[in-house]
């Protein structure tokens, strides 16, 4: 039986017209906006952007790419660059603002029908129209005689109602403008639009899993949700608006597509009901079905003939196992045959749902007019990095005030230094071990002294040199004058003091910075002598065995002595950790500012974005 099911499986499914447009020139209005908004150096930055613009809305008018793919492609960075745009070019009948150009669309389903707005939102949504019409062709044209191209076709028509929810859920209303408001992009019709591309998915799914021989109870489900969606976009194409806007052929197509879909699942139904001997049940189903596609026969003028003889091999098949099942009925189980209103409807189950759009659509990384940032986004902007600022700072303080806290509070207690010295671990710190040792192998306390005197030595030969200059300088100036005197106007070279002007502040420099190394090393001289008994420590090597040890009491006066120190240690491992933390809390603190917040000239127009 499901070698025969599989034959009458109706093939025809509906094509989504694309809208029509006018010739449009962007370039010269947009041209003249940036001009008179922007620096003339950011207006000559964008003329590449402004003619690939204008290029891509010329191929959308034209509609001569090569392949669907192409064209599908095409839409899609047209809607990006108008997302772009619409953040830069306000585009409306303000006289302030661009109110020269005109967006013009022809309605899909009355091309005589026409709408002209000074709108970006109407060039979006009929932007997104076509895209989602594209994807119902790319569908459309999928071989779904072989699995792939099952999959392919389901897989565009989902994307096709994902693109008419995204334009139901974003641009429809913004695209009506009182009396020029178009009723194919209207909130009703792509509401439909999605649910019809919703329809034609799962149809391919259930060619799938008619074709792969799933089981009649798989096949029923899956089956019976195609018609529910059918019967939901029927519902909203006899309704208003698009009552008296589509055309007919399309309301008796969907309508023959909802009553073969449930007439199937119900003939598929009663096929399960069959073998379970349920046959008061099978009549039902058998006859509900049939009269479904009976009515919808009714109205099948312009339903494409494929689907016409689906239908009536359909209802000859279901015709066929009623009269079988009547005469076992009345032959054999004489079983009561219930009113359709006492069963529960029959299951079904949806395995497709509108692809989210978001990623594609998303116009944030696109990097047209990027050189272009209106004032307003640039205050934002600078109020949202002080804001940052203050943000990071403060957390920085909090962390400073809490370090130097713990590093005061540990000194007052001679922490961990006691208790190293309580275990009779002598060893320095290494920076500190590093620097004695450096000193040790340039002689101790003796090597500092014999440093001293060298620092003396050059101190006496600098100043020598200092006197030395001076004097040059003051025996130079003396024979400019003693020429000048002597040879009047002949003598023409630039005094003296306009010469060496640059070398006596260079020399009173360089006097006070030895006036102030003199009195620099003064005090080092005097810190030395004055902890001369301190700095012999420095002879003993190794330098640990000079340190004092801190021994523990005969008799110890607590019990729980070692219980103290055992939990003083562990709380300094504690503490250890927490300060390891906050330096990595500091770190990732100046990383996020960074992310957020940062400073080439380039990611100005990123956070722009993030913003808007």
């Amino acid at each position: 039986m499901a070698a025969t099911t599989s034959t009458r499986t109706p093939n025809t499914m509906l094509a989504v017209p694309e809208k029509k447009t006018t010739s449009l020139d962007l370039y010269r209005p947009l041209r003249q906006y940036i001009s008179s908004a922007y620096p003339e150096m950011d207006a000559r930055s964008a003329e590449d952007d402004l003619k690939t613009v204008n290029q891509i809305r010329a191929e959308i008018e034209r509609n001569q790419t090569g392949s669907l793919t192409s064209r599908r492609d095409l839409l899609v960075d047209y809607f990006k660059a108008l997302c772009v745009m619409e953040t830069r070019f306000p585009i409306s009948p303000d006289e302030t603002h661009i109110s020269s150009v005109w967006f013009t669309w022809w309605d899909a389903f009355r091309p005589r029908s026409k709408a002209s707005q000074q709108n970006i939102h109407l060039e979006k949504a009929a932007v997104l129209f076509n895209l989602g019409a594209t994807f119902c062709q790319i569908g459309l044209g999928c071989d779904r005689s072989v699995v792939e191209g099952r999959k392919e076709a389901s897989h565009s028509f989902i994307a096709a109602a994902g693109v008419f929810s995204f334009l139901r859920d974003n641009e429809a209303v913004k695209a009506s403008n009182g009396d020029s408001a178009m009723v194919d992009l209207s909130v009703e019709c792509t509401g439909m639009l999605e649910t019809l591309m919703l329809s034609q998915a799962q149809e391919c799914v259930f060619e799938n899993a008619v074709a792969k021989g799933s089981s009649l109870g798989v096949c029923a489900k899956i089956s019976r949700q195609v018609g529910i969606y059918y019967e939901e976009a029927l519902a909203a194409l006899n309704a208003a608006p698009l009552s008296q806007h589509i055309d007919r052929a399309w309301v008796f197509h969907v309508q023959m597509k909802a009553a073969f879909f449930f007439a199937d699942a119900c003939y598929r139904y009663s096929l399960e009901l069959h073998e379970k001997e349920a046959v008061g049940e099978e009549i039902v189903r058998l006859r509900s079905g049939i009269d479904a596609l009976s009515e919808a026969k009714k109205s099948s003028k312009g339903v494409a003939v494929q689907l016409l003889d689906s239908v009536e091999m359909l209802e000859r098949d279901m015709n066929r196992n009623l009269a079988r099942a009547l005469k076992e009925n009345d032959r054999v189980y004489l079983m009561r045959v219930p009113s359709i209103n006492c069963l529960s409807p029959l299951p079904a189950v949806s395995l497709v749902k509108s692809m989210l759009m978001n990623d594609l659509l998303n116009a944030s990384t696109d990097k047209l007019f990027c050189s272009l940032v209106p004032e307003t986004s640039a205050k934002a902007l600078s109020k949202y990095t002080e804001m940052v600022d203050e943000i990071i700072r403060r957390l920085d303080e909090k962390l400073q005030q809490a370090s130097e806290l713990k590093r005061v509070r540990l000194k007052e207690m001679d922490l961990p230094d006691s208790l190293l010295a309580l275990e009779g671990s002598f060893a320095l710190p290494q920076d500190l071990k590093n620097d004695v040792e450096s000193i040790q192998s340039s002689g101790g306390v003796a090597g500092l002294e014999a440093e001293i005197l060298q620092l003396r030595d050059l101190r006496k030969v600098n100043q020598e040199l200092l006197v030395q200059t001076v004097e040059l300088l003051q025996k130079e100036a003396k024979e400019d004058d003693q020429l000048r005197s002597q040879y009047g106007t002949q003598w023409v070279r630039p005094q003296s003091d306009n010469l060496t002007k640059n070398l006596q502040q260079r020399l009173n420099k360089f006097a006070d910075n030895l006036k102030q190394a003199a009195e620099s090393d003064g005090r080092i001289e005097r810190s030395l002598m004055e902890h001369a008994p301190l700095l012999s420590i420095l002879d003993y090597n190794p330098i640990e065995s000079a340190l004092p040890a801190l021994a523990r009491p005969v008799l110890s006066l607590y019990v729980s002595e070692n219980d103290v120190v055992e939990t003083l240690k562990q709380s300094l491992r504690q503490l250890e950790s927490i300060s390891a933390h906050r330096a990595s809390v500091e770190v990732m603190l100046r990383d996020m500012k960074n992310k957020v917040l940062p400073t080439e000239h380039n990611s100005f127009h990123f956070i722009f974005f993030f913003l808007v």
